[in-house]
């Protein structure tokens, strides 16, 4: 019997001796929301979107801003028309170019013109609101990224939480199996002297089996939950993390749903930008003033640039009637803009509903917390009593065992009862985050 629970145990402490055996640093709660808001695929993503939104408000500039463009062309012809309109254009008309068989029989001609135009925008009216609305869009990215973030963090505090609980469930693991294997030696004492029967022993080796079952299964969640962190973080797996205990967390103020949440404001400030595109398409009906240059040069010899003159303008166009679409697409962008004050709508219900829900589940985490704790020293203090009874032969070992195990029960479930008040706080940082 012996060799069966050296054999045993030796294969628990190789498993140990592996697991322990792979690489293994220590990481803090800082480093690790750190390493994953840097390397999230999410946060580089809505980063990604950020950057185009900045860089489509960028383009608008163009409303404001001048376009120049340069040219040059080779021409030949011998219609008549165009052949006098180059010669105007050369400054080189005379008095015979009036003679009629030279006015309907040109020959060829030959025009190299070289041309700078400037168009500048003077007042665009859709165009304008178009360019605020394209600024708050560069803000709603802003605030999407932010919030992406902070569920990042919310993420990886558990998981970093989750892993410090499987840290204390081996420890209360390894304290039980210690008192077992204890228990056992006693237990084995007795039997060898007669004083108790086979059956007894077999029932304290079997709980150790058990035990030991747990122990394994709680350092397979250390692995399992330091694989999650190296996930989160941009890592590669197969680095078992070194972290703090976990400890119970002090409660928050009377927390309330901010209005000014990062989801709640781009929702907000998409429903401003639709109130800028409205105006715009408004503005699409009315006179745009545009100003417009060239300077251009002619000549009858290529790169001959002998003959110049200039255009200047200003053109003032009003589309008057464009088949309804103005209207009907101000139609379409006030119901855009309606469903989005709905989602927001709905968003903080949900906030809300979310927020009371953890708020109680919070308190019954701290009842639980209350209650195992009384539960634990309760146990603590039988297991003492009935040990003391078993040693004189007062107790059975049905009972000392049963009492370990609501022991052991407790204190886990006391962990449990901590990490959930912990992970439920961590949510309802995450909902009321201004």
């Amino acid at each position: 019997m012996n060799l069966r629970i050296f054999i045993a145990t030796f294969f628990i402490g190789l498993n140990g001796f592996w697991l322990w055996g792979q690489e293994s640093r220590q990481l803090n709660l800082e480093d690790a929301v750190s390493n994953a808001l840097k390397n999230s695929k999410e946060v580089v993503l809505a980063d990604f979107d950020q950057r185009i939104a900045t860089s489509q408000y960028h383009e608008s500039l163009a409303i404001f801003l001048p376009q120049i463009s340069a040219s040059y062309s080779a021409m030949a012809t011998n219609n008549p028309l165009n052949v006098f309109g180059f010669k105007l254009q050369h400054q080189s008309v005379a008095e015979t170019d009036f003679m009629p068989e030279l006015l309907n029989s040109p020959g060829t001609y030959r025009d190299y013109a070289a041309q700078a135009v400037l168009q500048q925008p003077l007042f665009n009216w859709d165009l304008i609101k178009n360019r605020r609305a394209a600024k708050l869009q560069t803000y709603i990215k802003e605030l999407q990224k932010q919030r992406q973030k902070e569920y990042i963090a919310m993420q990886t505090e558990n998981e970093f939480m989750r892993l410090q609980f499987s840290y204390k469930a081996v420890q209360t693991i390894e304290e039980t199996l210690e008192a077992v294997k204890s228990l056992y030696k006693n237990t084995k004492d007795h039997y060898d002297q007669g004083y108790v029967q086979k059956s007894d022993l077999l029932s304290v080796e079997v709980y150790v089996k058990s035990v030991e079952t747990q122990l394994q299964t709680a350092e397979d969640e250390i692995e399992n939950f330091s694989d999650n962190l190296s996930i989160l973080m941009g890592k590669s797996v197969g680095t078992i993390y070194q972290v703090d205990s976990l400890k119970s967390k002090l409660q928050t103020e009377n927390a309330t749903l901010p209005k000014d949440r990062a989801d709640f404001e781009a929702l907000s400030k998409a429903s401003e930008s639709y109130d800028q595109l409205i105006k715009g398409t408004r503005g699409s009906v009315l006179p745009k003033l545009n100003g417009f240059a060239s300077y251009q040069y002619n000549d009858d010899q290529f790169a001959h640039f002998d003959h110049g003159s200039y255009l200047v303008g200003l053109e003032l166009k009003w589309d008057i009637f464009k088949g309804n679409s103005a209207r009907s697409k101000i139609k379409t962008q006030k119901i855009e803009q309606e469903r989005i004050q709905e989602e927001r709508r709905l968003l903080m219900a949900e906030g809300k509903r979310d927020l009371a829900k953890a708020k109680r589940q919070l308190e019954s985490a701290q009842y639980k917390i209350t209650q195992t704790q009384t539960a634990v020293n309760q146990a603590r203090e039988a297991l003492k009593i009935l040990k003391n009874r078993y040693d004189e032969g007062l107790a059975s070992i049905t009972d000392v065992l049963l009492t370990q195990q609501q022991l052991s029960q407790n204190q886990l479930l006391l962990q449990q009862a901590i990490l959930e008040q912990n992970m439920t706080l961590g949510y309802i940082n995450f909902l009321t985050k201004h």
